[in-house]
């Protein structure tokens, strides 16, 4: 399963590759996932992101892909077994999919989530449907239950399902963001469990507590109707021999602003516990207090044993975009080095009720940056000191100098960490032989400003606000001091950090100014030999370290950055590999060049180098001079802006889709990748977002109109 185990340890038992033969590793083979088009075929297919974590089971490796289609491969060669294509166009998430084993005189089952809101199962040795599964092989999880208003509302599966036993446990993909003028209402973001075989639904947790239940409570008034967000859009993880289910839920609708929603908002930012064969609530963490800054817990709780004070504590880590870490007993739910709750700033919207504090763990030490001063910004090279300098006074920017600071009305707020620092989705691995927790953070802020809109709501949507990241968009270098990217390691035996590298070079600054870090999306493995493997980094890397130490062993170029976890497994023969889906991606900045699933072994030929393409460049009206706050200026008014700069700015910033100059086929490609990772908007929204892009950056740039 994706993070190898249901505990999300990511480690592996296998030992071949080792500290001292690692720097031997060669290409084994590369996969392209893109599919050759038809003959006849007019038109192009850009390249499309995935973070997709590829499953093997015996010599097969299953791998979900960006262009529509599962496939099964040989996993010594990368020969194809066999291939799904998904119908009605429609596009699996772009995080993978589950093995189910078998039982009830079924067999083994692939099974994954799509764009639409549909699940499937396919037979693992043949690829074609399991038509006792849902409706010929398909469930329909845009149900009523769910889809309170409406079901033309977006609604996806964005992460692999969670297997226990004869159930297929789900989270859920509601959108994000302010869900229009009606705030934060919409699809609910329940965790559901359905028969495996079946596909028939069995249990029901409701995220956003109704009457009765408890935390319902912290819901003022009727705020807890319909409301959307409270979904894990991340991974799950089981104690199987507890038959506990770990949930990380993420923040409610509207994530930035929640001044229609007074209370702490449970389960919102919450690790909850559950009975895994009924759904029934055990415990719960709530790790961020009425969440206004998109925190979102979305990583795997990570489940392991504790030796402290002379016992063996059953733990569960939570990581999340805060940069702390919470080590939890995984029975109980009580913090084991102890949690403090310490006084954090209010919020100046009219009505917004932040909690006057939120939780901090005694141990471990922030693992990211969490706070932001004037003197505190990048200062290794003058340009750009300078360029964030004048960036930061220019714009009269507030920036966090405690934690959680909250985002301001009518001035640009900096709080550390922003939306894509500190750990995202991936989470981190565990070497149950060293005890180290090891797990690669984001040192990256992101302005983000609240406005009041002409029906007198309050959002950060609206223009220049959340455009751009804290860094120069003409070279995309970020204003918070270095490293930008860490890889950290925690002995989670005494709460301390064991070692810190830096991860990642940024190719474009001087000489022995290149060590600075580099942000990246996707996570590690550590395996038995000693090694952790990671991609992640924009730089288009991938890298191994020592597990013990933190020293980096070996460095090799990829054709894309690798958004995605690697993973490692041995062929009947015994021959180790390490395979990594390198595609670029949008979340950071890296981009889309690549199709590529790139496969190592000891016993590899190629020695070529894997680089393909070059980043896109930076679009030239953007200049290293400008020290506007906005990007704006980059996206054309016309029909469609509006709804664009809405459903987009939340993930990207305007100078990344300015750079773009696609075809209408793209364009359509990319706006269904960004529907499958979660963008908040109905299909017909969708349509006019892809309108809207192919009419003002058409592949050809001369022709925008």
């Amino acid at each position: 399963m994706s993070g190898r185990d249901p505990a999300g340890t990511r480690y592996s038992p296998l030992t071949q590759i080792t500290p001292a033969n690692v720097s031997q590793l060669k290409v084994a083979w590369v996969y392209h996932m893109k599919p050759a088009p038809p003959a006849g075929a007019t038109g192009t297919t850009g390249f499309r992101p995935s973070e997709d974590q590829p499953l093997v089971l015996g010599s097969t490796m299953y791998v979900v892909t960006p262009y529509s289609r599962v496939v099964a491969l040989d996993s010594a060669t990368g020969h194809e077994l066999w291939v799904f294509q998904i119908p009605d166009n429609d596009q699996a998430s772009i995080r993978g999919a589950s093995y189910w084993p078998g039982g009830e005189g079924a067999g083994p089952a692939i099974i994954f989530g799509t764009r639409r809101g549909r699940m499937y199962s396919l037979s693992a040795a043949t690829g074609q449907l399991n038509g006792e599964f849902g409706d010929h092989g398909m469930v329909d999880l845009k149900t009523p239950e769910v889809m309170v208003t409406g079901k033309d509302k977006l609604y996806i599966l964005p992460t692999p399902p969670t297997i226990y036993k004869n159930l297929v446990i789900t989270g859920a993909g509601p959108g994000e963001g302010p869900g229009g003028l009606n705030g934060g209402v919409g699809p609910a973001g329940d965790t559901r469990a359905w028969d495996a075989r079946t596909g028939k639904l069995v249990w029901t947790f409701h995220s956003v507590p109704r009457p009765g239940e408890a935390g319902h409570e912290t819901w003022a008034g009727d705020s807890w109707k319909n409301r959307s967000g409270v979904n894990v859009w991340g991974y799950m993880t089981v104690d199987v021999a507890r038959g506990i289910l770990y949930m990380p839920f993420g923040a409610p609708n509207n994530d930035r602003v929640g001044v229609d929603r007074p209370g702490n908002n449970l389960f919102g930012s919450s690790l909850v516990a559950v009975k895994a064969d009924t759904g029934k609530l055990l415990w719960y963490f709530q790790v961020v207090h009425h969440d206004i800054w998109d925190m979102d817990l979305e990583t795997p709780p990570a489940l392991f044993d504790v030796k402290h004070a002379g016992k063996s504590i059953p733990a569960v880590a939570t990581v999340n975009k805060n940069g702390l870490m919470f080590i939890l007993n995984r029975v109980t739910g009580k913090p084991i080095y102890g949690v403090e709750e310490r006084p954090v700033p209010s919020s100046n919207v009219p009505g917004e009720q932040t909690s006057p504090t939120q939780p901090f763990p005694i141990l471990p030490e922030p693992l990211s940056q969490n706070t932001l001063n004037r003197n505190h910004l990048y200062k290794d090279t003058p340009e750009h000191q300078a360029w964030c300098e004048q960036y930061v006074d220019s714009n009269h920017m507030l920036l966090g100098e405690v934690p959680y600071t909250p985002t301001a009305l009518d001035r640009y707020t900096v709080p550390m960490p922003g939306t894509q620092g500190g750990v995202n989705y991936y989470g981190g691995a565990f070497d149950p032989r060293l005890g180290l927790f090891v797990v690669n953070v984001n040192n990256l802020a992101q302005p983000m400003r609240i406005i009041r809109n002409p029906d007198g709501s309050y959002s950060n949507s609206g223009p220049l606000a959340g455009l751009v990241r804290f860094w120069n968009p003409s070279d995309h270098l970020p204003c918070t001091p270095t490293p930008w990217g860490q890889l950290v390691a925690v002995d989670v035996n005494t709460g301390k950090v064991a070692w810190r590298t830096t991860l990642g070079v940024t190719d474009s600054l001087p000489a022995g100014k290149q060590n600075t870090g580099r942000p990246g999306l996707g996570g590690a493995i550590v395996t038995a030999s000693g090694l952790v493997f990671i991609g992640a980094t924009d730089d288009a890397r991938f890298r191994a370290f020592d597990t013990r130490s933190g020293s980096e062993l070996w460095t090799v170029k990829l054709p894309a950055s690798a958004e995605s976890t690697p993973i490692t497994y041995a062929d009947a023969k015994g021959q180790q590999y390490i395979a990594v889906v390198a595609t670029g991606g949008l979340g950071i900045g890296a981009a889309l060049s690549s199709d590529s699933l790139v496969v190592f072994s000891l016993t590899g030929t190629s020695t070529e180098t894997l680089s393909q393409k070059t980043p896109a460049a930076a679009p030239a009206n953007v200049s290293a001079s400008s020290a506007t706050a906005g990007g704006a200026h980059l996206l054309p008014p016309g029909p469609g802006h509006d709804v664009t700069v809405r459903v987009c700015s939340g993930c990207h910033a305007a100078e990344i889709v300015a750079s773009q100059h696609l075809s209408p086929q793209e364009w359509n490609s990319l706006v269904e990748t960004m529907s499958a990772r979660g963008a908040n908007a109905t299909d017909e929204e969708l349509d006019q977002i892809t309108d809207y892009l192919a009419r003002s950056f058409p592949s050809s740039p001369s022709s925008a109109r």
